[in-house]
């Protein structure tokens, strides 16, 4: 069983994102070869997700995504001083956005093993000590 960082935007694949988007993410997290994936997210990216549910007043939506959140399976550790320092490292040697440095120090900090997200540019950032997943390709 290994762990992984999702991203915000798997998140909102896994939430709101077509049927066969959400089978892909859901085998590839539950693979029986593998073995059942745990799944870490922060509060940042839960602070992402629900950002544009609340701004149009979906509440269906919204309570989509607190669902997620709320889901035992679903880890949501603290934030940390320890946290805080490695983004920073992150971000100083990698010129990330801050957010981007958080999610990788979350990631790495909570001894995830795999990082899940669309954004390619964060392979070379995780620095061999993440696998960057990139399970769903962009259209754009």
């Amino acid at each position: 069983m290994g762990r992984s960082y999702l991203d915000s935007c798997i998140v909102i694949y896994l939430v709101e994102g077509t049927e066969e988007v959400r089978s892909i993410l859901e085998n590839r997290l539950n693979d029986p070869v593998l073995g059942d994936t745990e799944i870490v997210v922060s509060d940042l990216v839960r602070l992402e997700t629900l950002v544009i549910p609340r701004r149009s007043g979906d509440t269906d939506l919204l309570d989509l995504f607190e669902s997620f959140f709320l889901d035992p399976s679903v880890e949501i550790p603290e934030p940390t001083r320890t946290v805080f320092d490695r983004a920073t490292e992150i971000r100083a040697k990698h010129l990330v956005p801050t957010p981007d440095a958080l999610h990788l120090a979350f990631a790495i900090e909570g001894n995830c093993d795999e990082f899940w997200t669309n954004d390619r540019r964060l392979e070379k950032a995780a620095d061999d000590l993440l696998r960057v997943i990139l399970p769903v390709r962009s259209s754009g």
